[in-house]
C-alpha cells in the first residue's frame, strides 16, 4: 500500500512539473517574436517620408493586387527622427494615370515591436472592403505606425505620433520602383485607426501639405478619451486598452509618471500585458492574462482626472472640424467604444461645424463592424468614391 501512495505522489509531481514547465514554455512562445533586419537601418534619414527599404510582399494579398513591405523615414514629437514600416497594396492592372490612394491606419495590435500587421499571419485580417478597393483601382498604404516594427516607443492613441506614420507611409509609396501614385488621398481607419485617421486630417495641413486629403473614414474611432478610459477600464477589453494607454504615455510624456497612475499591486501585470500583442494567435495568452486582473489597475476611480494623465488623455483627444468631409461608423452592440460616447462626440462635432457622415449598425460590435459581411463596407466604398469624384459631402448634422 505504501509502495502505491508513493508512486502516486511521484506521478503527482511529475505531473504538476510538467504542468508549470509547459506553461513557462507557453508563456515564453507568447511573447512578440523580434522583428527581422527588415526592420532596422543603420542611418534614419532626416527627412520625413524618406523610403528607405522596399521588397514585394505576398502574404495574405488578395487576387489581382501585388504587395510591398517599405520601411520609411518618420519623426516624433520635436522632430526627432525614428523609422516606421508600412505594407503597400496596388492592383496588378496596368494604369494609364496615378493611382488614387487609400491611407489605412489599422486598430490595435499592441505597443511594442514584433506587433506590426506586417510581421502578422494574417496583416488584412480586420482592413474593411480591401477587394473592393483594389477593384477600385485604389492603392492601400497601411503603416505600421512607429515602435511595432522598427524600433522605437509607439504612439498609442497619442494623435501627432500616429499621424506623422500615416502621413509619411503615404510620401514613401511614392518613391516605390513601378507604382505611380496621385496626390489624392482618403484616410482610413478603425478603432485605434479611427482615432489615427481623424487626427491625420486635422494635423495634414500642418504636418504634410503635400499629402492632399479629400476625406476622413473612422470606423468605431477612440474620439473621447476621458469617456473611453473612464468607461471600459472594468471590462477585460477596457483593461487591455488601458494598459497599452498608461504603458505608451509614461514612456512619451515625462509628467506622466507610472507608478503615480496604476495601482501597486496591478503593477506587475499592466507591464507585463503592455509587452504582448492584441491581434495573431499570440493573443489567446493575451485575453488570458488580461482575465486574471483582480483590482482595478488605476489609482483613481476616474482615470480622467488623474493629473497629467488625465491632461494627456484630453489633449488627444480629436476636437474640432477637420478641413474635409467626415464619416464616422459605429456599431451599436459595441462594448468598447460605447455608442453613447460616440453620439455625443458626433454632436460635438455637429456644433463646431464639421461636414460628418453619420454610419449607425445597430447589430455589429467592434469587430464585426469591419468584418466581410458588414454593411458598412459597402457605405464605405460608396462614401470613398464621392470624395475622389468631388461629389458634394452628405451632412447629417443638417438633421
Amino acid at each position: 500500500m505504501a509502495g502505491r501512495f508513493h508512486r502516486f505522489w511521484q506521478v503527482t509531481a511529475w505531473l504538476v512539473l510538467g504542468l508549470i514547465a509547459a506553461g513557462v514554455v507557453i508563456w515564453g512562445l507568447s511573447l512578440p517574436p523580434d522583428p527581422s533586419r527588415f526592420y532596422s537601418a543603420r542611418n534614419v534619414p532626416e527627412q520625413p517620408g524618406t523610403l528607405v527599404r522596399a521588397e514585394g510582399f505576398t502574404r495574405k494579398v488578395p487576387d489581382g493586387a501585388r504587395g510591398w513591405r517599405i520601411l520609411y523615414s518618420t519623426s516624433r514629437g520635436g522632430g526627432r527622427p525614428v523609422l516606421a514600416s508600412a505594407l503597400v497594396l496596388a492592383p496588378k492592372a496596368k494604369s494609364d494615370a496615378p493611382r488614387r490612394v487609400i491611407a489605412w491606419a489599422h486598430g490595435t495590435t499592441g505597443i511594442v515591436a514584433g506587433c506590426a500587421p506586417s510581421m502578422m499571419p494574417d496583416p488584412f485580417q480586420h482592413t474593411p472592403a480591401l477587394r473592393e478597393a483594389i477593384a477600385q483601382g485604389w492603392v492601400i498604404v497601411a503603416t505600421d505606425y512607429i515602435g511595432l516594427g522598427a524600433e522605437g516607443v509607439h504612439p498609442y492613441l497619442i494623435g501627432e505620433g500616429e499621424a506623422r506614420s500615416v502621413l509619411d507611409a503615404v510620401r514613401a509609396a511614392r518613391h516605390i520602383e513601378g507604382l505611380s501614385l496621385a496626390d489624392e488621398t482618403v484616410v482610413w481607419g478603425h478603432s485605434q485607426g479611427g482615432h489615427a485617421a481623424l487626427w491625420t486630417g486635422l494635423l495634414a495641413p500642418r504636418l504634410a501639405p503635400d499629402v492632399r486629403i479629400l476625406g476622413v473614414a473612422a470606423l468605431a474611432p477612440a474620439t473621447d478619451l476621458p469617456a473611453l478610459v473612464r468607461q471600459a477600464h472594468h471590462t477585460t477589453a477596457g483593461r487591455l486598452v488601458s494598459s497599452y494607454i498608461v504603458t505608451s504615455y509614461s514612456a512619451t510624456y515625462p509628467d506622466v509618471q507610472f507608478d503615480g497612475v496604476v495601482r501597486e499591486e496591478a503593477s506587475r501585470l499592466v507591464r507585463d500585458v503592455a509587452r504582448r500583442c492584441m491581434s495573431g494567435p499570440r493573443a489567446v495568452v493575451t485575453a488570458a492574462e488580461v482575465s486574471m486582473f483582480e483590482t482595478p489597475i488605476f489609482q483613481f476611480d476616474d482615470p480622467a482626472q488623474g493629473g497629467a494623465f488625465g491632461d494627456r488623455l484630453r489633449q488627444n483627444t480629436p476636437q474640432g472640424p477637420l478641413p474635409v468631409p467626415v464619416w464616422i461608423a459605429q456599431g451599436g452592440q459595441d462594448k468598447l467604444v460605447l455608442p453613447h460616447i460616440q453620439d455625443v462626440y458626433v454632436q460635438r462635432q455637429c456644433e463646431a461645424g464639421q461636414v460628418l457622415s453619420y454610419g449607425q449598425y445597430a447589430d455589429r460590435d467592434h469587430l464585426s463592424l469591419v468584418a466581410a459581411d458588414s454593411p458598412a463596407a459597402k457605405d464605405l466604398v460608396a462614401w470613398t468614391v464621392q470624395r475622389f469624384n468631388a461629389a458634394p459631402a452628405a451632412n447629417d448634422c443638417r438633421r
